[in-house]
């Protein structure tokens, strides 16, 4: 049997899964470390972490893996990489990294970042890098320059994160579109690297890599890469991609109208178009899809993301006299539509970039400490983080999105019947569930160098697929609430 390797770089830990190339089946998954990983944070708002870190975790994944399943290095036929997007690493000549990576939650560029929207011209930017440079890579390779003069002029190259563990793999320094778009180096309207960037921050075009595609042989694991990960020399990896763009592709989204959710400790919904409207960059990012090409239609995901999600139902499991998650929505399901009336604001996980960063926290209103009951907060946190999601939805609608089908992974909240049931409803469409991961859509990846996609949706279909919501003909208790919750938030917005 032959399998394909799928790598996930994640900022607490990294994920490892084999799939069965035949079938598509995941065989196993592993993650490394056990507890989660060292994250550098030398002054309030930073994080850094080593990226030979990762590479050392990878490989031990790897080699419980293989060990687990037993499995020889000759086996595994191809790898498939997902990372944490945004990451800077820089390099020497000798590929040494120079400096920690300064990763995705790392706020120390956001200035920087919003002197370039002006300083470049908002409109400019809107219309080349459909997005803000804000707090992005960019930025951060700039930040580097201003105060780390001399670490940046040493840098031969800059990687973000799965660009570097490619490279432990194979010696080769490459990257591609989707990863420089989302790193804010590449100009749409020009179908190019974002040079007018590059010089309004002063940047050497050299430092930029080569470019591979997404899907494809990127570069082949050498000798020293098979000492350090136990995978054969001359195995092709075939694809990378950050993890938004590849959770979206590990739930089989690609085309314009489909929409990816995830309901974790924030939540994500990131929504495929053709369009290059970037009307609401302030609020919705835009990168370019796995499957966006040079010259042809265009494959772009919006990304929302609501930092006040998962972790408002988690602070409630921790704090309320309760047991268990499934306690928590038996609990809610005694509860009307509408908690009667309870409402609870869910943003209490620092600034909304839907709601223009403000920090508005979190905040249950209408509470009656004669009728109320943990019950109504339970079922109150559940409805107010379902209607953060309709509201971010209508926030893409108005960027132009049309859903035509909108799938899930297994996680947290999506496992809630009320939750799911109140999304769908509100937004009219039917929810797909799958149980995936992203290492896992990472493994399966690999495979879409034949380019069969067609295929690749089927092996999701086929072992994936757990249950799929539908919307409530009766619309309007749901829609009643969720307008009496969205006069709550504008109420604390408008002050």
């Amino acid at each position: 049997m032959n399998y394909y390797l799928g790598l996930d770089i994640g900022s607490s830990s990294i994920k490892a899964a084999l799939v069965e190339i035949e079938s598509g089946k995941s065989i196993g998954v592993v993650q490394e470390p056990k507890e989660e990983m060292v994250m550098f944070a030398q002054k309030n708002g930073w994080a850094e972490q080593k990226p030979n870190d990762w590479w050392k975790h990878s490989c031990n994944a790897i080699t419980r893996l293989k060990k687990q399943h037993n499995i020889t290095r000759k086996q595994i036929k191809g790898i498939g990489i997902s990372y944490q997007m945004h990451g800077l690493v820089i390099v020497d000549k000798d590929g040494n990294p120079l400096r920690k990576s300064i990763i995705w939650c790392d706020s120390r560029a956001v200035e920087i970042g919003n002197n370039a929207f002006k300083g470049i011209g908002e409109e400019k930017c809107s219309q080349s890098l459909l997005n803000s440079p804000a707090n992005f890579t960019a930025s951060k390779l700039k930040w580097v320059k201003e105060n780390e003069p001399d670490t940046y002029t040493k840098i031969y190259k800059f990687m973000l994160p799965g660009d570097y563990i490619a490279y432990k793999f194979s010696n080769k320094i490459n990257t591609t579109i989707s990863g420089l778009s989302e790193g804010i180096f590449w100009d749409f309207k020009n179908d190019s690297v974002a040079d007018f960037l590059l010089e309004y921050y002063g940047i050497d075009s050299a430092l930029v890599p080569d470019i591979v595609a997404t899907f494809g042989v990127q570069s082949l694991v050498d000798k020293k890469g098979e000492t350090e990960s136990g995978i054969a020399a001359g195995t092709p990896i075939y694809y990378r991609a950050g993890d938004q763009p590849n959770n979206a592709l590990s739930l089989n989204v690609f085309n314009p109208g489909e929409v990816a959710a995830t309901g974790g400790t924030s939540g994500v919904v990131y929504a495929v178009t053709d369009s290059l409207s970037a009307k609401e960059s302030s609020r919705v990012n835009n990168f370019a899809h796995v499957n966006y090409q040079k010259g042809a239609a265009a494959r772009i995901g919006k990304l929302l993301c609501i930092n006040g999600a998962g972790i408002q139902y988690r602070w409630l499991l921790n704090n309320l006299a309760v047991s268990s998650y499934e306690e928590m929505n038996t609990l809610a399901s005694e509860i009307p539509i509408g908690s009667d009336g309870v409402c609870l604001i869910p943003f209490g996980n620092g600034a909304e970039r839907m709601l223009n960063n403000t920090e508005i926290g979190t905040r249950i209103v209408n509470m009656n400490l004669n009728n109320h009951n943990k019950g109504h907060i339970c079922r109150a946190a559940l409805e107010g983080i379902a209607f953060s999601f309709v509201y971010g939805m209508e926030i893409l609608k108005s960027d132009g999105i049309k859903p035509s089908v909108i799938r899930a992974g297994n996680d947290n909240l999506f496992r809630s019947e009320i939750f799911a049931n109140t999304v769908a409803t509100l937004i009219e469409q039917e929810i797909e569930i799958y149980n995936t991961t992203g290492a896992i859509g990472a493994a399966r990846a690999a495979n879409l160098h034949n380019g069969d996609f067609k295929a690749f949706g089927k092996t999701i279909m086929d072992n994936d697929h757990v249950m799929t919501f539908m919307p409530f003909k009766d619309k309007q208790p749901y829609l009643e609430a969720y307008e009496n919750w969205k006069k709550e938030l504008e109420l604390i917005l408008n002050k």
